[in-house]
Parts: structure tokens; sequence; C-alpha cells
């Protein structure tokens, strides 16, 4: 996955719209240094190859070394990746490239645990679209990382009614799914989140293809299951936590959508130690 150089042009941009005169005025323009990123907590590494990207676009000749496999499990202390290239163009990427690279290890990190909780019960986990704005592509890249599969990239992907449709049609969930259907192509799925067991019924006799069940406790999830699991697929989203997803498990639901993996998970604490190259100014 490669970053839109206008991308990175504007996260640079927060630090260095007025330049760094700190790092001018200390710094050695011809100094070379190097520097090495460590982990300092348990926890997932994700996003890798685009430290280079960010980097590189402020000096060609900027070298990364990774010496961690991305998406592995790491131990606090850990040694990530060794950068090198001009110190004044490391000094100026640096928080850019870390925030980054925390933000996206601990989505990682944090799905790589509902992934595993979720594998021992048979439940598949699902991301949503609770991303930062402009940062979609890049959280979703981390929860592959984790271990959990993209649910909708984007509003195109996938026909889905949600309640604020309802809403506005009146909660009429019967008509909304007749005009998605007569909208999509043949064979495309459907899928229409509902908050109650009445909502369901009304939607699988339109005929939805997949429902989401919102909100919904384990046991109402379990109802649904034994009505309509055999005729339709389902998925539990809003409020699943490590905590009750055994629940939902046993009620015999098989997929998850967990909107916390990118608007809730806490960075992976990071940090970069620099030196110059040679071990001299």
């Amino acid at each position: 996955m490669k970053l839109w150089t206008t991308w990175i042009e504007w996260i640079l941009r927060e630090d260095l719209d007025g330049g760094d005169p700190t790092t001018e005025a200390l710094i050695p323009e011809n100094l070379r240094a190097v520097g090495e990123v460590w982990v300092r907590q348990e926890g997932v590494v994700a996003g890798a190859p685009f430290a280079h990207q960010i980097l590189a676009y402020l000096d060609s000749t900027v070298r990364v070394d990774v010496h961690v496999p991305e998406g592995q499990w790491v131990e606090g202390g850990t040694l990530w990746m060794t950068w090198r290239g001009p110190a004044r163009v490391l000094l100026m990427g640096e928080r850019a490239v870390l925030n980054l690279l925390g933000h996206l290890s601990g989505i990682a990190t944090l799905t790589r645990r509902f992934v595993e909780e979720a594998k021992r019960m048979g439940v598949e986990v699902l991301d949503t679209r609770k991303t930062l704005p402009g940062y979609r592509s890049l959280e979703k890249y981390a929860t592959r990382v984790g271990g959990a599969r993209n649910h909708r990239m984007d509003l195109s992907a996938g026909m889905m009614i949600k309640d604020n449709h309802l809403a506005l049609l009146g909660g009429d969930v019967a008509g909304a799914v007749h005009r998605a259907r007569a909208r999509v192509p043949f064979l495309s799925q459907v899928e229409v989140e509902v908050e109650t067991l009445k909502e369901a019924e009304e939607a699988v006799r339109a005929g939805a293809d997949v429902l989401l069940l919102d909100n919904m406790d384990p046991e109402e999830v379990a109802e649904a299951v034994r009505r309509y699991g055999d005729r339709v697929r389902m998925e539990v989203s809003g409020g699943v936590t490590l905590d009750n997803l055994k629940a939902y498990a046993r009620a015999g639901i098989r997929y998850v959508s967990v909107g916390r993996l990118t608007h809730a998970a806490p960075a992976l604490d990071l940090s970069l130690e620099l030196k110059p190259e040679g071990g001299h100014v």
C-alpha cells in the first residue's frame, strides 16, 4: 500500500509549515544520523512500509531497515527499525512518523486481541467505518494486519440500510428493502441494520440478505439466530467488547463488527533514539 504524495505533504505540514528553526539552528546541514525506533510496550507492530515513504518525501537518501516483520507481536524493549539519513530530516519527520506508527500499531494490537479471543469461539471480527477522516485506508490496513476482515471501505461498497435511512422513511423496513433490491444488480446483497426482533422479521420477510443486529443483548441475538439463522447471515454490532464477546458467541453469532478497533485503540508506545552516524559530530 502506497501513500498519496499529497497526503504525506498534508501530515508533514502540521510540523513543518513554518520550518524547524530549532533544528536548523543547532544541527549542521551535512550531519548524517542513525535513529533506532524502539517499541516500549508489548503489542503488534504495523505501519513500517509507510515510515520510509514519509521520510523519503523529505530526502530520497533516507534508508529504513526493518528488523521485525509487519504484524508480529513483540515484547516491550524491541528494536523495530533503524533509520539512516540526514539528521535534520530525521528530526523533522520524527513526530509525524512515530505518531502514525504508534496509532496503526495500537489498532493492530487491539484487533489482534479481539481476533484471538473470537477465533477460539468460531467468530470472525470485522471492522467498521468509524475511522478518523482521511485515515480510513490506513486504519483499515492496520485492522487487516491485526487479523480482522475489512467491512465496507466506503458507502459504495455494498447496500446497507441503516437506522437513519429507516427514520427518514418512517420506519418502513420492508419498503426500504424493496427499494434497495430494485436498485442493486442481481446477486448483490442487501444488508439491513435492525435494533429489534420486529425489525428483523420485517427485513427477512422483505428479502434482506444480511441482518446487522445493532446494540442487541446476547439474549435477543440468540432469539434472532434461532428464528432466522438458516435464512440470512447475521452480524452483531454495537457495544461488543472483549468481556461480552463470549456471550455473543454462545448466542450463535458468527460475525461481529467492532468500531472500537479504530476509534478507541490506544497508541502503542514508541520512541526514537538518534545519534550521529559514526558516533560523533
